[in-house]
Formats: structure tokens, C-alpha cells, sequence
């Protein structure tokens, strides 16, 4: 189950890692992407740090971890392809894959909730 945060990320456990990428609302927002830059894999990062940046055709954003890990894998698709977030932002789009022990994703949206969420920001 996707677990969202109110910076738009979204993260999903999958064979044991946690895959990160941003929601279909935040690549809306953005407009079409221009370029990714992906974090090395084996930085560490903390809950909240920036790990990556998305630049678009309106301006560039951060893209914040929304939990502390290691990343073991990144989206090199999205070096040639970074239209990618735009086509499947929830999907293919894909940013980073994290490993991160006896993390509780409990404190973030579900996607009923981020709905709601969206709702109040509009």
C-alpha cells in the first residue's frame, strides 16, 4: 500500500525496500519534467532531508525522503527518460529505492487520506 506525505512523495514497500517517487498531484503541479537528479546509491539519508531535485518546465523542487535509509537503487531510466514522472508518476516514474530497518510508514497517509488532504490545499 502507498503511504504518502505532505510533500507529495509517495513510498510503498516492495520486497522488503521502500521505493520512493512523487504523486500524480506534484508531477501535475510541475508541469512537464525537464530533468532528475537522483541521489548516489549508498547515500544515507534521513526522514525529511532533501534527496533528490526534479526540475521542470516551471521551476525546480526538492524532493524530500520520507524516511530514514540507505539508497540501494535509483531510477536510471529517468537519466534519458525523465518524462517518465509525468507518464507514470506512481509507476514507472520511480525515484529511489531505500533500505531502512523497522521503518513504521504508519505516520504517513493513506491514499484516502492524502485525497483528503488534497482537498484542503486547493
Amino acid at each position: 500500500m502507498k503511504r504518502f506525505t505532505k510533500d507529495h512523495e509517495w513510498i510503498e514497500e516492495a520486497d522488503g525496500l521502500l521505493i520512493v517517487g512523487i504523486s500524480d498531484h506534484a508531477q501535475e503541479q510541475l508541469g512537464d519534467i525537464t530533468f532528475v537528479e537522483l541521489p548516489e546509491v549508498g547515500k544515507t539519508v534521513a526522514k525529511g532531508d532533501s534527496f533528490a531535485v526534479v526540475e521542470s518546465v516551471k521551476a525546480a523542487s526538492d524532493v524530500y525522503a520520507p524516511v530514514d535509509g540507505e539508497v540501494v537503487e535509483v531510477n536510471s531510466a529517468l537519466d534519458e527518460k525523465p518524462e517518465l514522472v509525468n507518464e507514470a508518476p506512481e509507476t514507472g516514474g520511480w525515484f529511489a529505492k531505500l533500505k531502512a530497518d523497522g521503518v513504521d510508514l504508519s505516520d504517513l497517509m493513506d491514499r484516502a487520506g492524502y485525497d483528503e488532504y488534497l482537498k484542503t490545499i486547493s
